[in-house]
Order: C-alpha cells, then sequence, then structure tokens
C-alpha cells in the first residue's frame, strides 16, 4: 500500500510539474519570440551580449570560461561581422574551402577566467571577469577597453583591469555562497554588479541578489565594492543592462526576466516598483546574456545561441508573489545534481 501511495504522489508532482511547464511556455510565448540562432561555431557558449553605442546593428557577444580572451560582433540578424580585409582568410557561418573560422577579435593580454556578461558604456566596454562559482576566487576583476570598429580592428588591448573584491566576504569559499557575479551595468561612471546566490555548497540552490557599486578605482590594488541594495525575489540573475535612456534596469535570469525602474534619488536600483515575466527553460533554455536593442525592446540569449526578443511593454507588474521555488524546480529537472 506504501509503494502505491508513493507511486500515486509520484505521478501527482510529474503531471503538476508539467502543467506548470506548460502554463509557463503559454505565458511566454505571448511575449517572448524567438529572432535568430547564432550558427556560428566559435560562438560556443554565449554568455553576455552588449549592444554598440557607436555602430548601427552591432551586438558584441563573449564566450563563457575557458575561452580565449575574444568577443565577437553580430548584426542583428545573429551574423558575425568580419573585417573586410581578412574575408580572403576567415569565413563565417558558411565553411569555406582554404579559410579558418574567424576567430575574434582578440583581446591581448588579458585571460577569460570566467567571463560572465558585458557592459558598454560611453565609448567602453566592459568585460566582467566575475564568474565564481566556487565563491573562492581572489582574482576577480573587470577589464575596460575602448570599443573598437568590427569591421577594421581584429586585436585589441584593454585600458585597464580594475581587480575587485566583496566588502561582506571574508572565507574563500564563505559559510553562505554569496559572492558569484554574472550581471553587470554602468551608469554615470560608476560599475555595478549584482550575485547570483547559492546555499552552502555549488550544488545547493539559494534565491535573493545583492547589488554592489564600484565608484572610484585603481589598477595596482584590489578595489571593495560597495553594497548599496538587494532583492530577496529573485532567482539565479545572470546577466544585466541598461535602457538607453538609462530609465530601466534589465535582470534576467533562467526561469524569470525582471525591469527595476530608475530609483528617484540615489541608486538602490532594486527597490522601485518591479516588473517581471516567467520563463520557462523549455522555450528560452539557459537564458545567460541580456541586451537592449532599443527603449522598449529587450534581447535574450542562451548558452546554445538561441536569441529572443521581448517586448518590455509586454512585461507586467510584480504582483509580490515570488516563483523561485518554481524555478529552482526547473533547474533541478535540468540539472539533476543540484538540490
Amino acid at each position: 500500500m506504501k509503494t502505491i501511495r508513493k507511486i500515486f504522489i509520484t505521478i501527482c508532482l510529474t503531471i503538476s510539474v508539467l502543467f506548470i511547464d506548460q502554463l509557463l511556455v503559454a505565458q511566454q510565448n505571448n511575449v517572448v519570440t524567438k529572432l535568430f540562432d547564432i550558427e556560428f561555431t566559435e560562438i560556443s557558449e554565449l554568455s553576455g551580449v552588449a549592444k554598440s553605442a557607436q555602430y548601427d546593428d552591432v551586438f558584441w557577444v563573449h564566450n563563457d570560461s575557458g575561452d580565449e580572451p575574444r568577443i565577437f560582433a553580430i548584426d542583428i540578424e545573429g551574423k558575425v561581422l568580419i573585417p573586410p580585409f581578412l574575408s580572403d582568410q576567415y569565413h563565417g557561418e558558411q565553411a569555406e574551402r582554404g579559410k579558418e573560422p574567424w576567430p575574434g577579435l582578440q583581446i591581448e593580454l588579458a585571460a577569460n577566467i570566467d567571463w560572465e556578461d558585458i557592459a558598454i558604456d560611453d565609448g567602453n566596454i566592459y568585460i566582467a571577469d566575475m564568474g565564481n562559482n566556487g565563491n573562492a576566487r581572489r582574482d576577480l576583476g573587470i577589464y575596460v577597453l575602448t570599443e573598437p570598429n568590427p569591421r577594421a580592428i581584429f586585436r585589441a588591448r584593454p585600458l585597464q583591469f580594475i581587480p575587485v573584491s566583496y566588502p561582506d566576504q571574508d572565507a574563500y569559499p564563505p559559510e553562505l555562497w554569496r559572492f558569484d557575479s554574472e550581471s553587470i551595468f554602468v551608469h554615470s561612471g560608476a560599475i555595478y554588479v549584482l550575485t547570483k546566490h547559492r546555499g552552502t555548497g555549488v550544488f545547493q540552490l539559494a534565491t535573493g541578489t545583492n547589488l554592489y557599486r564600484l565608484t572610484d578605482w585603481r589598477t595596482d590594488q584590489i578595489n571593495v565594492l560597495e553594497k548599496i541594495d538587494s532583492f530577496d525575489d529573485a532567482f539565479f540573475p545572470t546577466a544585466a543592462d541598461l535602457s538607453p535612456n538609462q530609465e530601466w534596469l534589465a535582470v534576467t535570469g533562467y526561469t524569470e526576466l525582471w525591469l527595476f525602474p530608475k530609483p528617484e534619488s540615489g541608486d538602490a536600483w532594486l527597490s522601485g516598483e518591479a516588473r517581471r515575466i516567467n520563463l520557462s527553460m523549455l522555450t528560452t533554455g539557459i537564458a545567460e546574456a541580456l541586451t537592449w536593442i532599443d527603449d522598449s525592446t529587450l534581447m535574450i540569449g542562451n548558452e546554445r545561441g538561441g536569441v529572443f526578443r521581448v517586448n518590455a511593454d509586454d512585461i507586467p507588474a510584480y504582483d509580490g508573489q515570488p516563483i523561485w521555488e518554481e524555478g529552482m524546480e526547473q533547474f533541478r529537472r535540468m540539472f539533476p545534481a543540484y538540490r
């Protein structure tokens, strides 16, 4: 009898989970539209995207940890951009005899330990080497380089590498794992990062995010971030970006997309009246990249290179009911090792 009861409960839970999944997919399909798939082999694990501020219909993207220190320029259709004077040596999406695949714009004197997000502000590109899954890194930092012309430059040197640390981390790893970041944005000359939380180990999921700021820095010392805000209801933030008019902060994770309004004063970006849409990993996959196409349109990218469009006006006001439990369940089904 106990065995039958367990089987019955398991079936009921499975049906409930499938129903929730299909409901999320249906809700998402009304707002999220597939734009394209990046079908270039060298962009193998998309982790960040940022719209160029200087070149029309250009988006800078990069791979996750373990890749070379490089970035790629793509157009609004997801096609990789190659400087014309190198077109006889390299090919894009379609292989060509006698040519190598375009290796991207090489960032000299840099290393991709765990690049997780990219931002553009005031003519500069910011690349966050802030991935910290084990919460034990002591070499976190942000590369800054002048935005190059993707049709004229094939390598660049960073202006700076800014070493950073968290003010509230005193052990490596700490008791609670709250010091992994996959989200960066820049506003009024200050750099902001949001954290992605775990419990007491890499496979223990947790909810919430903290917002840190860096306003002044030096390159010859570790710069301590300043904690300025927090938000308990977000689950696993993986990317962030400010709208071109600076009025909205977008933050995405695997299972939700948030919009936060610009604070009336100060920069507690996570404390305003938020908006949120549920995301289903069945549709948008492992969403790790986010940028604004314009003031009302967002672009989301997943690790496999799937890219989606979201109309910001279609994102409803947050009803105060967090969905992180459903998000965690989605994540556990895709990655059974997590608890």
